[in-house]
């Protein structure tokens, strides 16, 4: 899990993920309310990712469908 976190830096904020430098921002509340849907946008990309497939696994395939003058589209 990456962890978000905001240093100023001059005048400006800047985000890191782990240790490295990603974003720059003026406002630091910008910079707060970027870490958030970074995260947000994280966690929903995790909730949804597939299993992860081992070395060798294919998914099955699938014969294609062609369209038909006479019948339409097969089903």
């Amino acid at each position: 899990m990456t962890r978000f976190s905001i240093r100023k830096l001059g005048s400006e904020y800047v985000i890191f993920a782990d240790d490295q430098s990603i974003l720059r921002t003026a406002s630091r509340r910008k910079a707060a309310k970027l870490v958030v849907v970074a995260e947000e946008l994280l966690s929903v990309q995790l909730d949804e990712s597939p299993p992860l497939a081992h070395e060798g696994d294919q998914a099955a395939v699938k014969p294609a469908m062609f369209l038909d003058a006479e019948e339409g589209f097969p089903y």
